[in-house]
């Protein structure tokens, strides 16, 4: 009997990795589980490396101050398929050397939120439009490094962007963001807030040309005028969901505005 019961063992690592393992298993476990898992032995970080050269969604958010960037580099070296990419978190030691082989190997990306990296530079933006033109969603609140010939590049080779947040990107100006609208007449949510660059030939620039805006934040916009804010609401309404104005002096008219219309 005993010796019947270890012909009939089966260890975990004994299931097929690539039909098995990797996407009913491994699919469901946290990043930082997996990381754990590559140090108990040598065919567990042959499996996880597996796992990672095959994986879509790779997400720093949660775990990005305590991955190095070295073992960044080695968990995707191998990744061609990604299609969502997060690096929310990791300001403190992604860099363009890190990120650009991972965005020149994955040209199916959809999704990438880089914000909040501070290290990036404009040279990562190009990377991103010149390798990943199918890209439709894209962070870049608070980094600015992002500039108008960048954001132009990103424009001319990404046309079927959907959404993107610019929150504090502060280099940008109205030249930049009209060319931006120009082009991604696909754009169904907007974020320039946090930028006194920002005027009203924005905002109509993107009213006339991004047809089917759902959500547009102009929060902080301080140069923004009430006559911009009343041509967006008669102009979208009722297509746009979210409009957020908080902290910028047209919040009052926009109020009394919703309020005319619910009358």
């Amino acid at each position: 009997m005993d010796e019947e019961a270890k012909t009939r063992t089966c260890h975990l690592l004994d299931l097929p990795w690539e039909d098995v393992l990797v996407p009913h298993i491994l699919c469901h476990l946290p990043l930082q589980h997996l990381v754990s898992l590559q140090r108990v032995s040598r065919q567990f970080h042959s499996l996880i490396q597996v796992y990672l050269a095959n994986c879509r969604t790779f997400d720093l958010s949660q775990v990005g101050p305590c991955i190095p960037k070295e073992a960044f580099c080695s968990m995707l070296k191998d990744n061609k398929v990604l299609q969502n990419l997060s690096l929310q978190n990791c300001s403190d030691w992604v860099t363009d050397k890190e990120l650009l082989p991972v965005i020149g190997q994955n040209q199916h990306l959809l999704r990438a939120d880089m914000s909040g990296c501070a290290w990036l530079t404009r040279h990562s933006l190009v990377a991103v439009s010149l390798s990943c033109m199918h890209l439709q969603h894209l962070g870049l609140a608070h980094c600015e490094w992002v500039d108008s010939l960048s954001l132009r590049s990103l424009a001319d080779h990404c046309g079927g962007l959907q959404s993107i947040d610019l929150t504090a990107c502060r280099q940008l100006k109205d030249d930049a963001i009209c060319y931006l609208a120009k082009k991604c007449l696909k754009l169904t949510s907007l974020s320039l807030a946090v930028n006194a660059n920002v005027t009203d030939e924005s905002v109509e620039e993107v009213a006339k040309n991004c047809r089917g805006l759902e959500q547009l934040d102009l929060t902080g916009c301080l140069r923004v005028r009430n006559q911009s804010i009343r041509y967006i609401i008669s102009f979208f309404s009722p297509v746009i969901h979210l409009l957020y104005l908080t902290g910028a002096p047209i919040y009052k008219i926009f109020c009394m505005l919703c309020s005319q219309d619910a009358c």
